[in-house]
């Protein structure tokens, strides 16, 4: 009762805001209606590699066209949100606004999509940061995306497991195949860890899934250490748009 009362009072004090603009909300870290409206939620058919929206009705194993024509390096893959409208305003702000409350809800709208690829995996490993990077952001995002899954699922999270051999350069602006030379031999699976690897199903967690070139990159470093599956899972997949500033 005491923590209603104190819940009360701070919601009356500092009513609770929507994850993606400053309105209101009925609950705390939720959206308000209109930024709901405006969140594309891919529940309904998507391609099996990146997690992209498919018209009309798909079955196991559908591809997206980029997919079909230029296969990544990871096996399956899902996506919670589109990467536009209000969705991408909530991903900016955990991006780059310094917004770990957001954590929980945005983890919870990734335990959705595929969830056969969480119950599957045998280890889940974020895209690692450059220490340049994550000393300006404070914290690696997908990092703590990944956390925050292990907590919900009971599998174990190897935050280090990946590591980046070389800083990279924004790729805001790249074409799909200068994205793909940007990050190529820009990881590798951290030598202490490298035992954990072997016959494993690893799946790799991002905040945004552009191109996929990271993705990719990470998924081959993976596969050169011994994994026998790697599979994504993003928070937002760029979909409409072929070079997102993210």
């Amino acid at each position: 009762m005491l923590g209603a009362v104190k819940t009360g009072i701070l919601d009356a004090i500092y009513p609770p805001r929507c994850l993606a603009c400053p309105e209101p909300t009925d609950a705390p870290h939720g959206l308000c209606s209109a930024c709901w409206r405006d969140t594309h939620f891919i529940t309904d058919a998507a391609c099996d590699k990146c997690g992209a929206p498919l018209i009309g009705e798909a079955g196991a194993g559908d591809l997206c066209e980029r997919c079909t024509s230029h296969p990544p390096a990871w096996d399956r893959g899902a996506a919670a949100i589109v990467y536009s409208g209000a969705g991408r305003r909530v991903v900016l702000a955990f991006k780059h606004g310094d917004r770990l409350d957001m954590v929980g809800p945005l983890a919870a709208w990734m335990t959705t999509p595929g969830r056969d690829l969480l119950a599957t995996a045998d280890l889940i490993a974020p895209v690692p940061l450059h220490w340049r990077r994550l000393v300006k952001r404070r914290y690696n995002q997908s990092a703590e995306l990944a956390r925050r899954l292990s907590r919900v699922s009971g599998v174990p999270v190897a935050a280090d497991l990946l590591t980046r051999t070389r800083a990279t350069v924004p790729q805001e602006k790249m074409s799909r195949e200068a994205r793909a030379a940007n990050q190529a031999g820009a990881f590798a699976v951290n030598p202490r860890r490298g035992e954990g690897v072997g016959a494993k199903t690893i799946l790799v967690s991002d905040d945004v899934l552009p191109s996929g070139a990271t993705l990719s990159a990470c998924a081959e470093a993976l596969r050169a250490a011994g994994a026998r599956r790697v599979n994504v899972r993003v928070l937002a997949r760029v979909a409409y748009a072929e070079r997102p500033h993210i």
